[in-house]
């Protein structure tokens, strides 16, 4: 019983982080327990652990359903993205190897290519690239407990297309923060790298804050760049 729950659990947290379940839907014990193949019981327990992880909201007599994000919610997301990632890029500046700086370089090589305009520009390859970026400065910075805290923050599923949002002058924004990080890295400045970083994520949110202003529902977002 404790394997289907556990099972039960990752496939539904995959699921809504992919964003397959939107905010505020419905999540039936029942539907859930006939396509994931189990009993109701691992269902019911797996529920009950992503309401722990602030993915599902539980109501008596109501059921459970996906968590609703307000605009108050996605502004906190973004400030503490800040606060640990500008954390994470200063502690990564001070230990990045020719390895890592070789590695951030062709990360940065290869988003500006995707992100060129033209026939053959593809924004999702962007968003794929920007997450392996973000990814290596934050195991850089060899902080597991700043891992650990920042996936408590960002594993909500918002902002799935974010980069489909930016105009031109955010997206040469973007690209180009990526290459000032890759610069401090290489000049082993933490503050400085610290400094970008948070740019970086507010220049985010900003976007984010726009798209939200024009009537953009919270659940066609994600926390990306």
């Amino acid at each position: 019983m404790a394997q289907a729950a556990e099972r039960a659990h990752l496939r539904l947290r995959a699921a809504i982080l992919k964003g397959e379940y939107r905010s505020g839907e419905r999540l039936g014990e029942v539907e859930l327990a006939e396509s994931l193949h189990v009993s109701r019981t691992p269902v019911r327990e797996a529920l009950h652990r992503l309401a722990a992880e602030g993915l599902v909201e539980i109501e008596p007599n109501r059921g459970a359903r996906v968590a609703h994000w307000t605009r108050e919610d996605l502004h906190e997301i973004y400030e503490l993205r800040a606060l640990l990632e500008g954390s994470a890029a200063r502690r990564a500046a001070e230990r990045a190897d020719g390895e890592v700086l070789a590695a951030l370089s062709g990360l940065c090589d290869a988003m500006d290519s995707a992100a060129r305009p033209g026939r053959q520009r593809d924004l999702d390859r962007v968003a794929v690239l920007n997450a392996e970026f973000h990814g290596l400065i934050m195991a850089t910075s060899g902080s597991p407990r700043l891992a650990a805290m920042l996936g408590q923050v960002v594993h909500v599923p918002l902002v799935a297309r974010t980069y489909h949002r930016y105009d031109e002058a955010a997206l040469a924004r973007s690209m180009g923060h990526h290459r000032e990080l890759a610069a401090a890295m290489r000049s082993h400045d933490g503050p400085w790298a610290e400094s970008v970083m948070r740019s970086h994520v507010h220049a985010a949110r900003c976007v984010l804050s726009a798209a939200l202003e024009e009537g953009t529902p919270p659940d066609e977002q994600e926390v990306g760049p």
